[in-house]
């Protein structure tokens, strides 16, 4: 078991055979904007990792997770308890979300999903890490599903996804009534190409996309930006 330290006496409990704690999460939980004592779903919350540092940032807000594994759901709980947290992790499969929580329960939504397409050369492996990596569980539309039916009116939909995906997650989003508000792409360097993108929906919202600089890891001599120590409390 690998302990991760986060920051404001928040620590993560990460099996090793499972994904630690990556730049997409931390990417996330930077771009996500909350209000104070905002109720905030996060969809396939693993082992807790974003919901904590949703709370670290904000410990007002009001967070819960829903997670298929029970090992990892349970690991969320043990996380949250270690670092004196109020987090509520179930059980339950994002497919059936209509029997987990109630419709327009929820001021805001996000996720960091599984971002492939079952059968696709990422996935093949049958590697623990592969298959997180696959959406066999929970496909795309699936996901935008459980996030549009928890939301409240005007409620923000935030998540992280693959660049090749792009068109995909934008047609499912306003296929449920959320409409792309705010969208950034995240690079490892200035000149290399988009290898995430970070998007914030918003249920009922008006057409209007705002795009954000792009958030840049590494400067040329591969030494971490401004903007990503910020990120990483560093």
């Amino acid at each position: 078991m690998h302990i991760e330290t986060l920051w404001n006496g928040v620590t993560l409990l990460q099996p090793s055979d499972q994904f630690r704690l990556g730049t997409d999460s931390m990417v996330l939980g930077a771009f996500a904007r909350f209000p104070k004592g905002a109720a905030v779903a996060d969809l396939g919350c693993g082992g807790g990792a974003v919901a904590l540092m949703l709370l670290a940032n904000d410990p007002t807000l009001h967070v819960t997770g829903i997670e298929l594994q029970p090992q990892a759901a349970e690991l969320a709980r043990e996380n949250a308890r270690r670092s004196g947290l109020h987090f509520t992790a179930l059980e339950g499969d994002l497919r059936q979300i209509e029997a987990l929580l109630p419709a327009g329960s929820m001021d805001c939504v996000i996720s960091n999903p599984p971002y492939f397409p079952v059968g696709s050369g990422q996935t093949a492996a049958a590697s623990p890490l592969a298959q997180a990596r696959s959406e066999e569980t929970c496909s795309l539309p699936q996901l935008v599903h459980a996030a549009a039916w928890l939301l409240r009116y005007g409620g923000r939909f935030c998540l992280v996804h693959r660049p090749e995906r792009l068109a995909d997650l934008i047609w499912e989003l306003r296929n449920q009534k959320l409409e792309p508000k705010r969208i950034r792409f995240v690079r490892h360097r200035q000149d290399s190409p988009v290898n995430l993108v970070l998007l914030e929906a918003r249920k009922g919202g008006k057409p209007g996309l705002q795009y954000e600089p792009d958030l840049i890891l590494f400067d040329p001599d591969g030494r971490e930006t401004a903007e990503c120590r910020k990120i990483y409390h560093r």
